[in-house]
């Protein structure tokens, strides 16, 4: 049998050498191969920091990982490279420790614009675990504008409204009666308005002029309401009666009895007619059976000026001359809900297109106030003094905003943004108490009347697609034409 340490001697004889590095005497070669990353890793660290003592005062930075080692600039780490470093240490540790980090990282090349003295600088690959960040920090492109490929998108300004008419049209015997209910625009682009004892029709898209209906001298017109689809308008009447106009024929297709008053206010709900009148009630008709009216509604002590069915047809709601705004359902004969807070006439009623139950009031002289009422909860949400009596309300169709006309003493027109209640734009012009205000079908116009006998058209709300412009819209044109 061979001898174990012949044998040895042999295979080391027959192996190449291991280049050796010239190290202290208190070190042997085998310490620094590689074969044992980690814990060779781990005593590198010690040597290059060993006179680092911790101190309860100073600041702790946390680790970082760095994947790739070879652009490092240890110059900023008090690391010198420089074989000056190591005068007057006899065991070569300078060297060594630049031959370690030539070996393991590559070859140190100084960079001019290296700031040792910088403390930014000695940041470089550590972060402080409690660093106060703005709120520019938190995105991932911070402040910096010249990144490519990013748009920076500024904070964009409120919607210009525009404060004058695009269009004036002249009413002649335009009446300036609070409680009446004179302009309406259809589903179709016809605006139909009672002058005296006529109703006309003008054609938005072709600006024609059309008399529907006189009726004569011993009556006159005091509301009027356009069906939710077709071409049905409502005419109600000074001597308590309901007409039914077929307006692309101009042909009355009939007339309904059963108010004692004249009939100042109408709504519809598909083929259902509720009218409310001087005479304190509101009848609901259905103009496909041959009876004047299904049912009659009581509650209100005084003239019926306000009536609107909810977006969904289940709740109509009414305001009257006492004060009160009354909240009704489908089938019921007493009021479902009452709402006693306003110290005037209630003719503004506006229910959102935005949130089912969400029912806006106006109040006259004496209250000025616009009041939101939840009447899925029965809460009254919140009041808005506007300083000036409340005679329209309308909700926006395209954005949660609302608008609103005023009487004594301003007579203004004021934009709101809900819920905040905030004035988008206050519009003015009429010389008399603004009393009569449409909307257009595609929710971006209304139309103004008051007892000035000017009919004005406002672009007021964006179309759904340009919610969010900030130019002004609609069109800008200006003139002046009469009605009749």
């Amino acid at each position: 049998m061979d001898d174990p340490t012949t044998v040895s001697n042999q295979r080391n004889q027959s192996a190449p050498e291991t280049p050796r590095l010239n190290l202290p005497a208190r070190m042997s070669d085998s310490s620094v191969y590689l074969e044992n990353l980690p814990s060779r890793t781990m005593y590198i660290n010690r040597l290059i920091n060993s006179n680092y003592n911790g101190s309860p005062s100073r600041t702790i930075y946390s680790d970082r990982f760095i994947p790739s080692r070879s652009g490092s600039n240890f110059a900023l780490f008090d690391i010198s490279n420089s074989p000056t470093s190591a005068e007057g240490k006899e065991d070569g540790s300078g060297t060594y420790n630049s031959l370690l980090r030539a070996a393991l990282f590559g070859p140190y090349t100084p960079d001019k614009k290296d700031s040792l003295g910088s403390p930014a600088c000695r940041n470089i690959f550590r972060y402080k675990t409690e660093t106060k960040r703005s709120l520019h920090s938190l995105s991932p492109f911070g402040l910096d504008e010249s990144v490519p490929g990013i748009i920076h998108s500024p904070v964009k300004a409120p919607r210009k409204v525009p404060r004058s008419p695009y269009k004036v049209l002249d009413a002649p015997a335009l009446q300036d009666d609070f409680y009446l209910n004179l302009v309406d625009w259809s589903s179709n682009n016809v605006l139909a308005v009672g002058l005296g004892n006529c109703v006309y029709l003008w054609n938005a898209c072709s600006s024609k002029v059309t008399k529907l209906c006189d009726l004569g001298i011993d009556d006159s017109v005091c509301s009027v309401g356009w069906a939710q689809r077709g071409t049905h308008l409502a005419v109600g009447t000074s001597n308590g009666k309901v007409q039914i106009w077929d307006a692309s024929r101009c042909r009355r297709i009939r007339t309904m009895e059963g108010h004692r008053l004249r009939v100042g206010a109408l709504a519809w709900s598909s083929s259902l007619l509720s009218s409310g009148s001087r005479d304190k009630s509101i009848l609901q008709r259905d103009i496909r059976v041959q009876d004047d009216f299904a049912s009659k509604l009581s509650g209100h002590k005084s003239e019926v000026c306000g009536l609107k069915w909810s977006y969904d047809n289940r709740e109509l709601a009414s305001g009257g001359n006492d004060n009160k705004l009354f909240v009704w359902n489908q089938h019921s004969t007493q009021p479902v809900l009452k709402y006693c807070d306003h110290t005037a006439a209630v003719k503004a009623i506006a229910w959102s297109p935005h949130l089912h139950g969400l029912l806006a009031s106006g109040g006259g002289t004496a209250d000025r106030c616009i009041r939101f009422w939840n009447t899925t909860t029965n809460a009254h949400l919140s009041c808005m003094d506007t300083g000036s009596q409340v005679c329209n309300l309308v909700w926006s169709k395209n954005v949660n905003e609302l608008v609103s006309t005023h009487g004594y003493s301003q007579n203004q027109i004021i934009v709101w943004r809900y819920p905040t209640m905030s004035k988008l734009a206050t519009l003015t012009g009429h010389t008399y108490r603004v009393l009569y205000l449409a909307i257009s079908p595609d929710g971006q116009t209304i139309v103004t009347g008051a007892g000035d006998e000017t009919l004005r058209f406002w672009n007021v709300f964006p179309s759904p697609k340009s919610q969010n412009t900030d130019s002004e819209i609609g069109a800008s044109s200006l003139g002046r034409t009469t009605i009749r």
